[in-house]
């Protein structure tokens, strides 16, 4: 089975790259910048170069692929759901010009939503895309990335962390490396056709209150938690340097989930997987912030 792997060297991809490693698969790594891939891992892939916004070398780099791993890239720009339309309008070629068969999505929770939810809005437009294909395809609805913390780092070592959501309302946190575990399983396995939506929701939904007191006993340093108005936060992320649309759709993505949202899929054995906010943030945050002390 030929497997082809998008943003290899991001947050998910490098884990989905190691383990079809480890499972005897020499997968294709399609990457803006070669030179990002690990040392170690060059050997192993078969590297090419592409901009998954441009739909014509998306195509090229994927011919002769049977399952293909796609995250649409981040984008910094002003109307980032345009940028995710292009990066759509990529692997819907691919797929229909290359008979690729099996594609396994990187969702988000709240793309069952369809819109209103921010930049998580154009992540529901690639699933429509990608079911409208008729593609046999897994949607992994991810929930929040703990690594979304290490954009926060000054926050963190300030001890102070803003956001908009109500303090107490749990949301799915999962580490990174867990999304990928069921990424490259579904990548391996034949026992699944058609459409599926594979939620991966990680070990517990926490508030961001919990998230405080965690990172707190993790870290050794005291951290609380302040809810900010929508308006204040937007001033935050214009000071940060985002132009207004991205603004709006990093914003979004709490405030559409803010009031009466329930994830389609319920935790279940399925949906739960085993890493821990706790452990993560002793291993990884821990010396993050030791490192840029």
């Amino acid at each position: 089975m030929q497997i082809a792997v998008t943003t290899p060297t991001g947050n998910v991809g490098r884990h989905v790259v190691s383990a079809l490693v480890r499972a005897g698969v020499r997968p294709r790594v399609l990457v803006r910048d070669p030179g990002r891939l690990a040392p170690g891992i060059r050997g192993e892939v078969d590297a090419v170069k592409v901009d998954q916004y441009d739909a014509d070398t998306v195509v090229a780099a994927t011919r002769g692929i049977d399952a293909l791993y796609w995250v649409d890239p981040s984008t910094g720009g002003e109307d980032p759901l345009a940028d995710y339309t292009r990066a759509t309008t990529s692997v819907v070629r691919a797929v229909a010009e290359n008979r690729i068969g099996r594609v396994v999505f990187q969702s988000s929770v709240g793309a069952e939503k369809r819109r209103g939810a921010g930049e998580i809005d154009g992540l529901a437009h690639t699933e429509k895309a990608l079911d409208d294909t008729g593609v046999d395809v897994t949607h992994l609805r991810c929930g929040y990335f703990f690594t979304n913390l290490e954009l926060q780092l000054d926050a963190v070592r300030a001890g102070l962390l803003h956001v908009v959501l109500p303090l107490d309302q749990p949301m799915a946190w999962v580490a990174p490396r867990d999304i990928a575990e069921v990424a490259a399983c579904r990548l391996l396995s034949l026992a699944w056709s058609g459409r599926c939506v594979q939620a991966v929701h990680g070990p517990a939904d926490l508030s961001w209150r919990q998230v405080a007191g965690i990172l707190t006993a993790a870290t050794g340093r005291r951290i609380g938690v302040e809810r900010i108005t929508d308006d204040a936060m937007r001033a935050q992320l214009h000071e940060a340097g985002m132009p207004d649309g991205m603004v709006e759709a990093v914003l979004g993505m709490s405030t559409g989930l803010r009031e009466n949202f329930v994830p389609e899929q319920p935790r279940t054995v399925r949906t739960t997987t085993p890493t821990t906010l706790a452990a993560w943030a002793y291993d990884h945050l821990r010396h993050r912030l030791q490192d840029a002390s």
